[in-house]
C-alpha cells in the first residue's frame, strides 16, 4: 500500500509532513520538485514530479491518492483511483462530477473522501457534533424554533488598511465574490446575488468577545439534510457563511463596484490584472501570521425563549509550526486518510465524517492545532 500525496502548496505541508513523520509509506507528486524537496525533503526523498500518466501507472489496489492540487484535478484523479481500485481524499467541496462516481466507488468498496479540511471539514465536525448533541438533549422539541450559523474565515493576525490578506491568488476570492448564495432566514429562502448585499455583524464568544463582518456564501440548503437536522424540526435560520474583519466592506467598496461591471472574457481578463496587483500590494509577507475564526452555532427558541445554544468557536494564528490556515486545511485530510485505510469512512463519496468516535477524535486533534477551540453553552455559562 502506498499513499500518494499530490501537490505541496501552501495549505498541503503540515498534513503531509504529519503522514511522513508517522511513518506510513508515502510518494509525493508534486509539479516543481525541487519544491517539493524544500518542502518535506528533510523526511522523504520518495519525491517525483507530477504527471497523470506516470502516477496512473504506479497507483495499485488498495492505495490512497490524495489531491492538494487545483480543483479541476480532483474529479480525473478520483477517475484514476476508480480504474486502479485505489481510495480517493481532497479537502475540496464535493462537485456533482465527483457526486456521480459514487455509486461505482461504492460498489467496489473505495473510499472517496471530500469536504475534509477547514472550511468545508472542521466545520462539518462541528455541526454534527451540536446536532448530536441538540437531538440527545432533554430541550429536544419538534415545536421549537432552531437557528444555524457557520461562519469561517482566514483573516490577517496583524490587520492591515485592506482588512485583509492573501495567501495565494486573489482571484478566487474575487471570483467567489461574484457568485449567489441561498440561506435561510425567518424560515424563509434567502437568495442573494452578491454578497455585500448581505453582511451583517456577528460577535463571536472568545475568551474576549469580538465582532466581524459576516455574509453568507455559497449554497447552505443541502447541507441542513447533511448535518442530519430531522425533517420535522422547524428551522427559522441556516447559513453558512464568510467572516471577515471589521471594516472589510468599507475598504473593499470600490472592489465590489467594479466587480459588478465585469462581464465576459474582458472582465475576467479586468478580474485577473486586480488579482495580480492585490497579490503585488497585499499577500503575506515571510513569516507574518495569518489567523483564522471559526464559529459554528445551534439554537433552539419556543415562543420567544431561548432553551439551547451552543457555539463552537475556533481561534488559530501562524507560530512557528507555519500558518494556521495550512495546519488546518492539511492535518484533516492527513486524519481522514488513516480512517480510510482503517475502514472507518464509509464506501462511495462522502464528506466530513458524523460518526461520533470519529469526531471526537478528530476534534480533539484540531484543538491541538489552534490556539483556542472551546464549546460554549450560552444556557449554564
Amino acid at each position: 500500500m502506498t499513499i500518494h500525496w499530490c501537490g505541496t502548496g501552501l495549505s498541503a505541508v503540515p498534513g503531509l509532513r504529519r503522514l511522513l513523520s508517522r511513518g506510513h509509506p508515502v510518494k509525493v507528486w508534486n509539479r516543481t520538485v525541487e519544491k517539493a524537496r524544500e518542502e518535506v525533503g528533510d523526511l522523504t526523498d520518495n519525491i517525483a514530479a507530477f504527471d497523470m500518466a506516470a502516477l496512473g501507472a504506479e497507483v495499485a489496489a488498495g492505495d490512497v491518492v490524495i489531491s492538494m492540487l487545483p480543483a479541476d484535478m480532483h474529479v480525473p484523479l478520483a477517475k484514476l483511483c476508480l480504474a486502479a481500485d485505489a481510495h480517493f481524499v481532497t479537502s475540496s467541496y464535493i462537485a456533482p462530477e465527483m457526486r456521480a462516481l459514487h455509486d461505482a466507488a461504492a460498489a467496489k468498496g473505495l473510499c472517496f473522501v471530500n469536504e475534509v479540511g477547514l472550511d468545508p471539514g472542521i466545520d462539518h465536525l462541528m455541526a454534527h457534533q451540536l446536532v448530536a448533541e441538540y437531538r440527545a438533549s432533554e430541550a429536544c422539541d419538534a415545536d421549537n424554533a432552531l437557528s444555524f450559523i457557520s461562519y469561517c474565515g482566514g483573516v490577517p493576525k496583524i490587520p492591515n488598511a485592506f482588512k485583509y490578506k492573501f495567501s495565494w491568488s486573489p482571484y478566487g476570492v474575487l471570483k467567489a465574490l461574484s457568485s449567489p448564495s441561498k440561506s435561510l432566514k425567518d424560515f424563509a429562502e434567502l437568495n442573494v446575488a452578491r454578497p455585500w448585499d448581505a453582511i451583517s455583524s456577528y460577535e463571536a464568544p472568545l475568551p474576549t468577545p469580538e465582532s466581524f463582518e459576516v455574509y453568507p456564501n455559497r449554497d447552505s440548503l443541502p447541507f441542513i439534510k447533511d448535518y442530519r437536522f430531522d425533517p420535522a424540526w422547524k428551522v427559522r435560520d441556516f447559513v453558512r457563511g464568510t467572516l471577515r474583519l471589521n471594516g472589510w466592506s468599507e475598504a473593499w467598496a470600490s472592489v465590489f463596484r467594479e466587480i459588478e461591471t465585469l462581464k465576459g472574457p474582458e472582465g475576467d481578463a479586468r478580474m485577473r490584472e486586480m488579482s495580480a496587483q492585490f497579490w503585488k500590494d497585499n499577500a503575506y509577507d515571510e513569516g507574518e501570521p495569518d489567523r483564522v475564526i471559526m464559529c459554528v452555532a445551534l439554537k433552539a427558541e419556543k415562543d420567544g425563549k431561548t432553551l439551547w445554544h451552543k457555539t463552537y468557536v475556533m481561534d488559530a494564528w501562524g507560530d512557528e509550526r507555519g500558518t494556521a490556515m495550512a495546519r488546518l486545511v492539511s492535518v484533516p485530510v492527513s486524519l481522514a486518510v488513516e480512517a480510510a485505510l482503517d475502514g472507518k469512512l464509509p464506501h462511495g463519496v462522502s464528506a466530513a465524517p458524523h460518526d461520533p468516535a470519529l469526531v471526537a477524535d478528530w476534534l480533539g486533534e484540531v484543538g491541538g492545532l489552534a490556539q483556542h477551540l472551546a464549546l460554549v453553552d450560552h444556557i449554564t455559562g
